[in-house]
């Protein structure tokens, strides 16, 4: 079974009989007192399974071989004969993996079947290992009623389902206490298992034990639910069996269920509470493999089910939620399987790194301009969400039948609306009243959200259930359908709460259906830490951060948005416009470009007039121009402005654009959106404002120069006259527009009276900006910006924005703004030993260069992210500088590397612009060349490019990227 274009076909496997693993195999000699060993199938009953059993281990054979052994040795003492065992089992366990991993990467999906093979190659270990202690190490000839034993696999090896590196759960079942002799032979056969390097948990008990630990404790409850016998005295066995579902399970289905759903939330809520975080983990995670197993658990805890596909018998699921439940398992298993063999451990959680590696061992490859992995793991979210799926219609089925309470329901005691005709209330739910009469009008599949939001209810499974097996009715005709428009429409724009109702119609497949472009993007990955949600799952996000605006949530956080929505704007432009914004993704063209062309075809269908569909289509071309522009160019500098303006022409977009940037960016994820990104963006809007306001000529230099140096004269309190009159006349124009009075009072003082070999330096936490301001006074002199990044660059520091400016008289006055590892101002105890460190590079005790060597490396984690790197000159979008844009992958000493290149060629550099998006980072530096003229020919640029080019290669080589 092989991918098509990129997608692995997952399909629902055989059927497998649990039962088989329990096939008595007597080829083992034991007393003839005590029943034979059982618990691995020959190869006649390994059905399913990635292997014929005997080729994976013949327990008999291996037993045999031990037992020539020994023999052949004459009296060994015991420590002897357990390492022959032991040397056996080795190989007989080396050989069954090797045996397994093979025939796994052949056949890159089949899990299921391996889980199978890695139980039966476990169970014949485990047995090897008991007989050979009956039987050689501790013989009985004539054992006692007392001196019985069986070994029982629970858990998950109960389930006879084991990743290559799971642990080994065993139980060990007596009569009565454990007698001498029953010890002796736990203890060797786990000094067996240990040195084979398995992990066991076990525990030794006697029937009345197990049944009262699982009465005060549900790990073990569900642990011993799953038991299966291995070997021993299998009537001990069936005596547990019984008394478990006789004296416990019967009678305490409702007390299992709350507890196992408790236990399901605080997991969830350790795994970050989200179905879509970056890096998920397969079997604790949500919609991972646990919450398949949870209700698994439940289904045989009130059914006695033997296997999950019980639960058809029992209602629970019909047969083809059962076949969505075992091709979410299949896939599930298959990556968990990958993982182990990837990371050579027990390891579940899919990193960045690993996602890569597993999508390749799947058969995934890179198709229609998007990575194999990004497609791996849209295939995984999908999974995901059909696992969430699963479980709402299996908790509300236990509801039904009384074995779950019901939630409670907000606003229970107020009045509540009434349902519309058509419409019933299930277990304080929507259901349909006559499904017949619903689908008569296709309509209904869209009135049902609406009924939803209308009423504050949630919808049934049922009509669930009904919505997705009929999604062919949302066909063209009724995607151009006026009164389906309208209610959409409506679904965003009367209720409020618009997020609640396009979230459950995405996870039914209804937002797909009526949309068809929107379908590509439904769970698509973004392959970056910057993103923290799938693409649709972003825009869903972005939409309830607008919705959060407009109920006034947000007035102290977003003040201008929050304005702009109050004073009123076109609100259909704007939901539909962020609806849209990012439609585009995922192919090789740009996705602005490719999601306008999108929206020109989308917003008429959805009743948008000529105008409104021209302004979502401008909004989604340029949904990332006020952020490019506020957060990778110096917008003190009057052209940024100008152009910026020229770009958004009228006010009333500006509105919409700032409004659609804000909600973007903190769709984007938790942590994205912070003071300094806000500050950058009211700067942008407020000044682009004032020039659309009173004309492009109020963005004036000399306005903006008079306007500072006032208010420093105003700031500088206890100066002399002459001080301050020095100080105003010191310096250029631009210092004057590009930083504020605050850093312009800094300066000023560090300034006053400084040497010449003397070097000042202030570090003060801008909480306006999120960052520490660090600012830096001494004698200019060429690459004093290069050494400064190193510097900081040596303490981990991440820069997002710098100045530099060169005094009249000779002085250099640079302005960092710097964030810690955690992306927040440093702490103020750390402030010393940063200061010190920068203090020891600039007077050259530390040589950045050498000292970064073996600092500036990326963690594995994220090695496998990839940006190619782009390089523009641009001479227009500045009146004095050249603009180099270097948009390239992240690492620690990047910045200093790019600067010490630009300082090597002789370039002066005024300021940078950092903007960083995870692994990627886009550097913007202002520049001249040592004569002051901007970088016009291009033999020169291609020079500074070609060498840019190779100070990152060789950066990206030390690195390790």
């Amino acid at each position: 079974m092989a991918p098509t274009n990129g997608v692995w076909p997952w399909r629902r496997s055989a059927t497998i009989r649990w039962s088989s693993l329990t096939t008595r195999q007597p080829a083992l000699r034991v007393p003839a007192s005590e029943p034979a060993l059982s618990g691995f199938p020959t190869s006649d009953s390994a059905e399913g399974m990635i292997l014929p059993g005997d080729t994976i281990i013949t327990p008999a054979a291996l037993a045999d071989a031990i037992a020539a052994e020994l023999a052949g040795d004459g009296n060994v003492d015991a420590k002897a004969a357990r390492a022959i065992a032991v040397r056996h089992l080795a190989q007989a366990k080396a050989e069954g993996n090797a045996r397994l991993e093979a025939a796994f990467r052949a056949q890159k999906g089949a899990a299921r079947a391996l889980i199978r093979g890695q139980a039966l190659l476990t169970d014949g270990l485990v047995t090897t290992a008991l007989a050979v202690a009956m039987q050689h190490l501790h013989p009985l000839p004539n054992p006692t009623e007392s001196e019985r034993i069986a070994v029982l696999a629970v858990g998950g090896y109960g389930r006879a389902e084991m990743a290559p590196h799971s642990d080994v759960d065993l139980l060990f079942l007596t009569p009565w206490k454990v007698t001498p002799w029953a010890e002796s032979v736990i203890e060797s056969m786990l000094y067996m298992l240990w040195d084979l390097k398995l992990k066991v948990g076990h525990s030794s008990r006697t029937v009345k034990d197990c049944v009262r630990l699982a009465r005060d404790d549900i790990t073990i409850r569900t642990a011993l639910l799953e038991h299966r016998f291995l070997a021993g005295h299998a009537r001990l066995a069936t005596e547990l069996g019984d008394r478990l579902w006789t004296d416990l399970f019967r009678n305490s289905g409702p007390e299992f269920i709350e507890a196992k759903l408790a236990e399901r939330a605080a997991r969830h809520k350790r795994q970050g509470g989200q179905r879509y975080v970056l890096e998920p983990n397969v079997k604790e995670g949500k919609g991972g493999l646990r919450d398949l197993q949870t209700l698994y658990w439940i289904g045989k805890y009130l059914n006695r089910v033997p296997s999950a596909e019980g639960l058809v018998a029992a209602g629970l699921f019909t047969r083809e939620e059962y076949d969505t439940f075992t091709r979410a398992e299949d896939f599930l298993w298959a990556v968990r399987c990958h993982l182990h063999y990837t990371t050579g451990r027990a390891w579940d959680q899919l990193t960045f790194d690993l996602q890569v590696d597993v999508a390749a061992r799947l058969g995934y490859r890179d198709t229609g301009g998007r990575r194999a992995v990004e497609i791996f793991m849209q295939d995984y979210f999908r999974q995901a969400t059909r696992v969430g799926e699963l479980t709402r219609i299996f908790l509300t089925q236990l509801e039904a039948r009384h074995a779950k309470s019901e939630p409670a329901l907000i606003g229970f005691f107020r009045r509540r609306k009434p349902l519309k005709p058509g419409y019933s209330l299930m277990q304080g739910r929507i259901d349909v009243a006559d499904p017949a009469g619903f689908l008569a009008d296709k309509l209904n599949l869209l009135r049902i959200f609406e009924e939803a939001l209308r009423t504050g209810l949630l919808l049934h499974p049922n009509a669930m259930r009904l919505i997705a097996g009929h999604l062919h009715l949302i066909d063209e005709d009724m995607q151009a359908n006026r009164e389906a428009t309208r209610i959409f429409l409506d679904l965003m724009l009367r209720h409020g709460n618009p997020e609640r109702a396009l979230r459950r119609m995405n996870e039914l497949g209804v937002l797909g259906a009526f949309i068809p472009e929107f379908e590509p993007i439904v769970a698509m990955m973004q392959f970056n830490v910057y993103h923290h949600y799938t693409v649709d799952e972003h825009i869903i996000q972005c939409i309830s951060t607008l919705a959060q605006i407009e109920r006034g949530e947000l007035v102290e956080e977003l003040p201008i948005a929050s304005r702009i929505l109050k004073e009123g704007v076109n609100r259909k432009v704007l939901y539909v416009a962020l609806l849209l914004h990012d439609i585009g993704k995922g192919r090789p063209e740009d996705h602005s470009i490719l999601g306008a062309q999108i929206a020109r075809r989308v917003a008429p269908r959805l009743g948008l007039t000529a105008e409104e569909s021209e302004t979502v289509e401008w909004l989604v071309r340029y949904h990332l121009l006020m952020s490019d522009m506020a957060q990778k160019r110096d917008i003190g500098d009057p052209r940024t402005l100008r152009d910026f303006a020229k770009a958004v022409k009228t006010k009333k977009r500006l509105d919409l654009l700032t409004v659609l940037t804000v909600c973007d960016i903190r769709g984007v994820g938790p942590g994205t959106w912070n003071n300094w990104k806000a500050q950058l963006l009211r700067q942008l809007y407020r000044d682009t404002f004032t020039a659309l306001d009173g004309g492009l000529e109020s963005l004036n230099r000399e306005n903006q120069s008079d306007e500072a140096k006032r208010a420093l004269r105003e700031a500088l309190t206890g100066w002399e006259m002459r001080d301050i009159r020095a100080e105003l006349a010191r310096h250029y124009p631009p210092y004057w527009r590009g930083l504020p009075t605050g850093t312009h009072a800094v300066f000023a003082r560090l300034l006053k009276g400084l040497g010449d070999a003397e070097i000042r330096i202030d570090l003060d936490p801008d909480t306006d900006r999120d960052a520490t301001r660090a600012c830096f006074a001494l004698a200019d002199h060429p690459g004093i910006f290069s050494r400064l990044a190193g510097a900081l660059a040596l303490v981990g520091a991440n820069v997002v924005d710098a100045r530099t400016y060169t005094s009249k008289d000779g002085y250099a006055t640079a302005v960092f703004w710097v964030q810690d590892s955690d992306g927040t101002p440093y702490d103020l105890t750390r402030l010393p030993r940063l200061r010190n460190m920068i203090d020891k590079t600039l007077r050259g005790e530390v040589v950045a260069r050498e000292a970064l060597r073996d600092r500036d490396k990326v963690k594995k984690r994220d090695s496998e992210f990839r940006f190619p790197t782009h390089i523009a000159f641009d001479n227009e979008g500045s009146e004095i500088y050249t603009i180099i844009e270097v948009d390239t992958r992240d690492r620690p000493g990047l910045l200093y590397d790019l600067t010490r290149t630009l300082a090597a060629n002789n370039i002066y550099i005024a300021s940078a612009v950092i903007a960083t998006y995870g692994a990627q980072v886009v550097d913007t530096f202002y520049v001249k060349d040592m004569f002051g003229l901007k970088l016009h020919t291009k033999s020169k640029q291609d020079t500074l490019d070609r060498k840019l080019r190779q100070a990152i290669a060789e950066g990206a080589a030390r690195a390790g990227t």
